[in-house]
């Protein structure tokens, strides 16, 4: 095992003896002790036991306390010493959805441990109704943190709510029932020769993810054991999950890191480029709701303040929702404070020959369609900060490239439509670097140094500068 593996392993382990160990504690003096004087019997018991049994354990380290701390710690150790709780192959083949029967064996196991522990320490006279929830409690905590998988349905995604399109692979396969597969839904299945993959496989990718969200692409080669340069490379720098199915053994021309297993006498290359995924995307979302909700919190009373002035200005809606494109494609609507007239979308046709740049950036100084005396509001951003809701959702993060419309994702080449591939942001490089620009190459620069070199240090960076560069800009962003 890697030295990276065990350090996560290692930090997942003390996170959750710290989690259940405090928890467990507080647990037992607030519910499962009658009094202070039935811990204190208890604690008596081990005091008598350790003359007979352990005595070698210092007198000043036997509590009640510790005694739970130890019997947590030991089941941990137990449960990590299995593949069943440590490791979840997503190239296993899943028929089913086997939460309940992973939350159930989990149950099974903790509970017939846990029971043998306070029989073995004489742990008596505990309340059986608190007793009998508690017995629930710790095995959903487990089933929570047992991998990313989980916790990124609680933080908003779930991969039963991923698609991916398939190459080659036919509708009746048995590949279709791997687990990477089985919980996704197949929004396209195409049929080309292997010679044509190189064309047909960028194009389409592209043509479906403006109107589709993909979060995996899948491959079944028979013949070949090789793939184009250009399409070895695209796939790499795609952004998303990758499963190449091959009957042959397959040589790379580039260094990346991928997993290969033989299923069925098959040889299958799995690689995971998606940017933010697993413990990278829980990290993320954790900030952002953290610091969302403190933010909305300290700004409502402002909240308050700009609906009221809205109001004043032009009457209702004080909010507006625009559809607007986010992670792998997924649409949602975007929420801001109302700076121009109702409909004022529908009128960008009209506007066109005002606008000084083509493609998806859509500017016009002075533009007639905002609110008079709104324009302090897009100025200092202030109509943005109803997305901190977007946020929260998970349909938004405080960091990112803007999100665009629907509509606009047609100007996107297939190397751009990597922006797809992070949440969409309330600020972003391009925000602290070049906020009015109009060119849409400035854009497409900014954007992909973001989704190449992004960090949650890079995020924190981001939005540190953001404030000051505001308050200094005279025009408003997108």
């Amino acid at each position: 095992m890697k030295i990276k593996n065990i350090l996560k392993y290692f930090v997942r382990f003390l996170f959750l003896q710290s989690l259940i160990s405090f928890l467990t504690i507080w647990y037992f003096d607030n519910y499962l002790f009658q009094n202070p004087e039935h811990k204190f019997n208890i604690y008596l018991k081990l005091v008598e036991d350790r003359e007979r049994f352990y005595s070698l354990i210092p007198l000043s380290w036997l509590t009640v306390d510790a005694l739970i701390f130890a019997i947590v710690a030991l089941f941990l150790i137990l449960l990590y010493s299995t593949k069943f709780y440590t490791y979840v192959n997503e190239l296993d083949f899943s028929y089913d959805n086997r939460y309940i029967d992973d939350f159930f064996m989990l149950y099974l196991m903790w509970n017939s441990y846990l029971f043998s522990a306070l029989y073995i320490f004489r742990v008596s006279g505990l309340s059986r109704s608190y007793l009998m929830l508690f017995t629930v409690i710790i095995p959903t905590i487990l089933l929570i943190f047992r991998n990313s998988e989980v916790l990124s349905i609680l933080l908003g995604r779930s991969v039963i709510n991923e698609n991916f399109i398939s190459f080659n692979l036919d509708e009746f396969s048995n590949f279709r029932n791997l687990r990477i597969a089985a919980f996704r839904r197949n929004v396209q299945s195409i049929q080309c020769s292997e010679e044509e993959f190189s064309k047909v496989i960028p194009d389409e990718i592209s043509k479906l993810n403006k109107i589709k969200n993909i979060n995996l692409v899948i491959l079944k080669l028979v013949s070949k054991n090789s793939l184009s340069k250009d399409l070895e490379k695209y796939l790499i720098n795609l952004n998303k999950k990758v499963l190449i199915i091959s009957n042959n053994e397959l040589s790379f021309k580039s260094n990346f890191i991928y997993r290969v297993e033989n299923v069925n006498d098959n040889y299958l290359y799995y690689f995971n480029n998606d940017i933010q995924y697993g413990a990278k995307y829980i990290i993320k979302r954790l900030f952002d709701i953290s610091l969302s909700i403190i933010l909305i919190i300290i700004l409502f009373p402002f909240f308050i303040l700009i609906c009221v002035y809205i109001w004043k200005l032009d009457s209702t809606p004080i909010f507006i929702k625009q559809v607007r494109v986010g992670l792998h494609g997924k649409k949602f609507n975007m929420l801001k404070f109302r700076t121009m007239y109702i409909n004022s979308h529908e009128k960008r046709d009209q506007l066109k020959d005002l606008n000084p740049k083509g493609g998806p950036l859509f500017k016009i100084d002075n533009d007639p369609r905002l609110i008079n005396g709104a324009k302090v509001i897009r100025r200092l951003s202030i109509d943005e900060l109803p997305q901190l809701i977007n946020v929260i959702k998970g349909e938004m993060s405080l960091v990112g490239p803007r999100p665009l419309f629907a509509d606009d994702t047609e100007y996107f080449d297939k190397n751009y439509m990597r922006r797809l591939n992070v949440l969409p942001g309330m600020t972003g490089l391009l925000q602290i670097n070049d906020r009015n620009t109009d060119d849409f190459e400035i854009w497409y620069k900014y954007d992909m140094e973001y989704i190449e070199n992004w960090s949650l240090y890079l995020d924190v960076k981001i939005l540190l500068k953001t404030f000051s560069v505001i308050i200094s800009n005279k025009n408003s962003g997108v």
